[in-house]
């Protein structure tokens, strides 16, 4: 239960992609773990704990022996389907304060009616000074449509269009622009008239919770994916011990649910900058770097779908993750996901040693199959890769629902993996 305890609160503190970030960071350095500055080029690896950082995604990752061969690596993401500020947002119709969103990734719409919305994010200023900010109170709220003017929405089901159905209330009267960067300004420090760019996401108030009958569930935002970057984190913290030429790395990236293709994105440079830049600094050559990338693995860690029991029929009759029953390992021969045989073996031997019991994912033939890193990674890498996740209810809800009794499992799987 302390570990589990530990995900709620590292949930609560990372409400957006940048805090996630910042979270991530502060149990690092909590740990011994050193920040990277990657605008320099020569990096002083002595120590063993290091991480870098791009904007909302991490990089890190130890040094067990001075000569390494090869990397053990985690895959996940910090970001999550929300509802995110347009650059002006602020308006007025009808007499309120609203904000134009824009809806990131694949988020399930109905799941943002009527709840106390708060804004987290990063705000700018014309020197190009950042500010974190984080306005914990309900400011915001999308109200739903009452049943006497939708009559039929029991039975038709909630019909939403995004540009105009989402936008948050925010306030009444005023001027929405002034009031806006007034609000900014009292949560960032920087002065209303000095703002020049802003990356601001809302999130539900609603803290993670345990609960259920006998405290079985665990109910929060975000646990797609932050309950992988916990997880990984949390392997990385304890995989001092080991084999001393394999180097563990987790890798915490930015924009998987849409598409992972940025500068803090599984498809953009920057884990294979960080591991030429590990191997460059302990002596190696570019040709010992790239051996030590064909004996790699890496698990990309996501969530996966549980089985619903109001829905049972959505599952492959014999890939039916339950809650409570341990990790998953996630296949697709379109390579949606990116295991194959070879990396199957390996995780089912891990789960061996950590004695964890594995389950298997598959999606049904007529469904489509979502996706992860973890392809991302390999094409761009050259790396093998095993898809892997804890299983969830509610995926991409701003409320989304998990067994307790999982997180001790995803972490002993994951750290038997960085022991290499």
């Amino acid at each position: 239960m302390d570990l589990v305890r530990d995900l709620c609160r590292f949930i609560d503190a990372s409400p957006c992609p940048a805090h996630a970030a910042d979270s991530l960071a502060y149990d690092l350095e909590r740990d011994g773990f050193h920040p990277l500055d990657a605008t320099v080029a020569n990096w002083d690896l002595a120590g063993g704990r290091f991480y870098v950082r791009r904007g909302a995604a991490i990089v890190a990752f130890v040094l067990r022996g001075p000569k390494p061969q090869r990397f053990r690596l985690i895959g996940a993401h910090t970001d999550s389907p929300h509802l995110r500020l347009k650059p002006r947002p602020a308006y007025a119709c009808e007499g309120c304060k609203q904000f134009a969103v824009e809806v990131y990734g694949g988020a399930l719409h109905n799941s943002w009616l009527d709840r106390d919305l708060g804004l987290a994010g990063t705000v700018w200023s014309s020197d190009g000074h950042a500010a974190s900010l984080r306005l914990h109170k309900p400011l915001a709220r999308v109200a739903q449509l009452a049943i006497h003017l939708d009559r039929k929405v029991n039975e038709d089901g909630v019909k939403l269009n995004a540009q105009t159905h989402l936008a948050p209330l925010w306030g009444l009267g005023g001027d929405p622009v002034a009031d806006f960067l007034e609000l900014l300004a009292q949560g960032s420090g920087i002065a209303a008239a000095d703002i020049v760019a802003h990356d601001l996401s809302l999130y539900d108030l609603t803290p993670a919770t345990i609960g259920g009958g006998r405290d079985e569930f665990i109910f929060a935002g975000r646990l797609d994916n932050l309950v992988s970057c916990h997880a990984g984190a949390q392997a990385l913290l304890h995989a001092t011990s080991g084999d001393n030429a394999t180097v563990p790395v987790l890798a915490c990236f930015d924009h998987e649910e849409v598409g992972s293709a940025s500068d803090a994105g599984a498809g953009g440079p920057l884990l294979a900058q960080v591991l030429e830049r590990i191997a460059l600094a302990c002596g190696l050559g570019r040709a010992q770097y790239l051996a030590a990338l064909a004996g790699s693995v890496m698990l990309s860690a996501d969530m996966a779908h549980a089985v619903h029991p109001n829905y049972p029929d959505r599952h492959e009759p014999r890939h039916k993750p339950q809650l409570g029953q341990g990790p998953v390992l996630k296949g697709n021969v379109n390579q949606r996901y990116a295991t194959t045989g070879a990396t199957a073996a390996h995780v089912r031997g891990l789960a061996k040693l950590a004695k964890v019991s594995l389950q298997d994912f598959v999606a049904r033939s007529d469904l489509g199959c979502g996706s992860t890193i973890g392809p991302v990674s390999a094409a761009a890498l050259g790396i093998a890769v095993a898809d892997i996740g804890a299983p969830m209810l509610s995926m991409h809800s701003a409320r989304e629902c998990m067994a307790g009794a999982d997180v001790a499992p995803y972490v002993a799987l994951l750290a038997a993996h960085l022991r290499g």
